[in-house]
């Protein structure tokens, strides 16, 4: 499947769930301004839609390992930008997280440049560029959480960037083709739209709320491990000493910038 059609199944299936989100956490507050609804959807266009279609068109080209590894760069250009526009400092043990991280990232990328090709260079060039779009959004979004709350701004920018992938599906591809596909596109985008977007949403939000931000982020560095075993046994991808060792290197990094900070 390509990226468009498959993004577009996985936002159809998706956008109910959101749309009862917005509609839940939104109970009793406020209409939202005509200010609220630009922010609300330049926060959806860079944190969920441009993130989203770059990461599922990156993944045509490179391996789940190593696009799981870039995304959790994520922190580390969080970091990065804060510095460049906001002209926050960054201490010295910041920065040997920083390169222990992409030490790790590049190792990976060089392993399966020499398997891939070029293909390796434009799937990394479109994961790295997913991850910096969903950095700006959490950049961004701190202020409209607090006036907002997480939940409802989730809901609602969620909801915007599902119905962006699918005016672009409807702009890009004819309208019969989207149910034009085998039934397990189907189920597998149904999965995907409930426990792989929604469901790790709800529970993210949840955790923040009972064990603070800290915690859940160094919940989620279980996520590269995961993902590379599963890469492995589900879809045979191969395990070697390169990725394995560029695993811990991002693991590591990530880990002391969270401690640091």
């Amino acid at each position: 499947m390509d990226a468009v059609t498959l993004i577009m199944l996985r936002m159809l299936f998706a956008l109910p769930l959101f749309v009862a989100l917005a509609w839940w956490a939104g109970r009793g507050q406020p209409p939202l301004t005509a200010r609220d609804w630009r922010v609300v959807g330049l926060l959806g266009f860079s944190g969920y839609y441009l993130a989203s279609f770059l990461d599922f068109w990156g993944l045509q080209y490179v391996s789940a390992g190593l696009e799981r590894l870039i995304l959790y760069l994520g922190p580390t250009l969080v970091l990065l930008l804060g510095r460049v526009l906001y002209q926050r400092r960054v201490a010295r043990g910041q920065l040997v997280a920083l390169a222990v991280s992409y030490v790790g990232v590049l190792l990976v990328f060089g392993h399966e440049l020499e398997l891939g090709g070029p293909h390796t260079v434009l799937g990394t060039a479109l994961v790295f560029g997913s991850t910096l779009s969903y950095a700006l959004y959490l950049l961004f979004s701190g202020e409209e959480v607090k006036r907002l709350g997480a939940a409802r701004l989730t809901g609602l920018a969620t909801s915007v960037a599902c119905l962006l992938c699918i005016l672009q599906f409807v702009l890009l591809r004819p309208l019969d083709s989207a149910w034009a596909v085998a039934p397990q596109v189907l189920w597998l985008s149904l999965l995907n739209a409930t426990l792989c977007t929604f469901a790790p949403v709800l529970m993210v939000m949840m955790a923040i709320e009972r064990v603070g931000a800290a915690v859940a982020s160094q919940a989620g560095m279980i996520g590269p491990v995961s993902t590379i075993a599963m890469g492995v046994w589900i879809l045979g991808e191969p395990l070697n000493a390169w990725i394995v060792a560029g695993t811990l290197l991002v693991l590591g990094g990530i880990t002391l910038l969270a401690r640091l900070r």
